[in-house]
């Protein structure tokens, strides 16, 4: 059974049941996936809808910022009530010590130094982890682990020699003369 037929069997489910919030979440992801798969002409492959859940967990999980700061905790209570209805759809999420693993496994498999390979160490990792792991969060560990990275490198590096003074006139002159 795909993805998509179990959450229409629970919207059914939640219909039966008289479970308001649970039949409107989930109307709400199956009119989202609908929505791409008529943008894409195709049916939505597992991966796919996904995407489509984890896209709208973020957008609740910004809503709920966004209602706490207008001091709207009625609102926050429910959007996070959304969420953890969503997550019964998504991967297991990986646990901070398995990212930081799957991050140390992804700067070894590009070969990256510096933390101008964030991109490529990303480009890794994102098919690895999309729907199991924030990808702020995965950003700042591989920006840790890349500077941690480019810090040692420079570490083991000879020192430099001090840069040689400059013979510039004082107060900047370039020659010329005014009078």
């Amino acid at each position: 059974m795909s993805l998509l037929e179990r959450i229409h069997d629970d919207l059914t489910a939640a219909m039966r049941s008289g479970d308001a919030l649970r039949r409107d979440v989930l109307r709400m992801a199956t009119s989202a996936a609908y929505n791409i798969e008529k943008q894409n002409r195709r049916p939505l492959t597992d991966d796919e809808v996904t995407a489509v859940i984890t896209r709208e967990v973020k957008t609740r999980r910004e809503s709920v910022e966004a209602f706490r700061a207008g001091g709207r905790e009625d609102l926050a209570t429910k959007e996070e009530a959304e969420i953890a209805i969503l997550r019964g759809y998504l991967p297991e999420p990986l646990t901070d010590d398995e990212l930081r693993a799957l991050v140390a496994e992804a700067v070894a498999a590009t070969g990256a130094t510096s933390p101008r390979d964030l991109g490529r160490v990303m480009g890794w990792l994102v098919p690895r982890t999309r729907g199991r792991a924030d990808g702020r969060r995965t950003s700042e560990l591989v920006a840790q682990a890349l500077a941690g990275a480019d810090l040692a490198a420079h570490d083991t590096a000879a020192p430099h020699a001090a840069p040689a003074a400059h013979d510039a006139p004082a107060g900047g002159s370039r020659g010329g003369t005014r009078g």
